[in-house]
């Protein structure tokens, strides 16, 4: 299994959401849903799910000589830790600064803001 500290590239998080969302799920699954969005070769989603398999972050089950891989590394646990580098990186570990600068556009919809208000209100 993947460490604590694990923080995904860009590519590998758009694995690894395909994962969370499908597991288990073959390359050919993975690389079906990425092409949806981008163009991206077979073998470079092959490769890259190789490397994740080799770093613990993903597990390999085969089925009826099927490769069904899933993850290893927990979705809100990934999550967090990004969030975390991103607060202390950005906004020296504000996370006010940080709520601002993403909320401040317009281009939040309106049932989300009521969404994170009630969710504020909760916290009180």
């Amino acid at each position: 299994m993947a460490d604590n500290t694990y923080q995904p590239s860009e590519a590998e998080l758009e694995i690894l959401n395909v994962i969370w969302e499908l597991e288990p799920v073959t390359v050919r699954d993975i690389h079906e849903r990425i092409a949806r969005r981008r163009e991206v070769g077979y073998t470079t989603v092959l490769k890259q799910v190789q490397r994740l398999t080799e770093k613990g972050v993903l597990a390999k089950d085969i089925r009826d000589g099927i490769h069904l891989y899933t993850s290893t590394a927990g979705q809100a646990e990934v999550k967090q830790q990004l969030v975390d580098k991103m607060l202390h990186a950005a906004f020296g570990g504000s996370a006010l600064q940080m709520m601002m600068h993403a909320l401040g556009n317009d281009k939040v919809p309106p049932d989300e803001l009521r969404a994170i208000k009630n969710w504020l209100d909760k916290q009180v």
